[in-house]
């Protein structure tokens, strides 16, 4: 059986977690990550020397790294979640790793201070400068949104639905004064009816 290691209350893991019930594959859960099970121990860091979350074992193979676990995981199921066509390709990667490398750049000091209540996480102006710079990030996937009608690419759900399906929930879980994203919200309210999608757009995850 293919395992996944990894705490829901990570997004990376979600990512993950959220593309194999899409696809229809079985799997079991594994809980690490601080502050349930400590990743910096012999056992863990043998699969994965970075002490990260997420990552897939299965039988002798190992891989981590949320966007290469996605990209496994579609190619295992057949291809459902990346389009075949080399552009629309390239389009949907363009956007997993957006909201990897730009759209979650700045929200950790804002979810550490306000959700999750870190000592450490207490200046009120590196809260809201972070916010400042996310609320930019934001613009750019809200315009898009806007024009690119009821997916992130093209006409069918992929994995770049699930990568930025995921930041929204953040954005919006947190609570703070909100600039209105009202495409945002729309695309945001359309992804949380899909059934493989609720067990990780929760409360509990933000």
């Amino acid at each position: 059986m293919m395992r996944i290691l990894g705490r829901v209350t990570s997004i990376n893991v979600r990512k993950a977690t959220w593309a194999a019930r899409e696809l229809g594959l079985e799997y079991e859960h594994e809980d690490w990550g601080m502050p349930n099970r400590n990743p910096k121990v012999p056992e863990f860091m043998a699969l994965n020397p970075n002490a990260q979350v997420p990552v897939l074992v299965e039988d002798d193979f190992v891989l981590w790294d949320s966007v290469a676990i996605m990209l496994y995981l579609n190619r295992k199921a057949g291809g459902g979640l990346l389009p075949g066509e080399a552009r629309q390709q390239g389009l949907v990667m363009q956007w997993v790793l957006w909201q990897n490398n730009e759209m979650g750049s700045n929200w950790a000091y804002p979810l550490m201070s306000i959700i999750r209540k870190a000592p450490g996480f207490d200046d009120g102006q590196k809260v809201a400068d972070n916010i400042a710079a996310w609320t930019g990030k934001m613009n750019i996937i809200e315009a898009h949104l806007a024009k690119s009608g009821d997916f992130v690419v093209g006409s069918e759900f992929s994995l770049a639905d699930i990568a930025i399906t995921l930041g929204l929930h953040r954005w919006f879980a947190i609570p703070f004064d909100h600039p209105p994203m009202p495409a945002c919200e729309t695309y945001y309210n359309r992804m949380k009816t899909r059934p493989a999608a609720a067990e990780w757009l929760t409360d509990a995850t933000p």
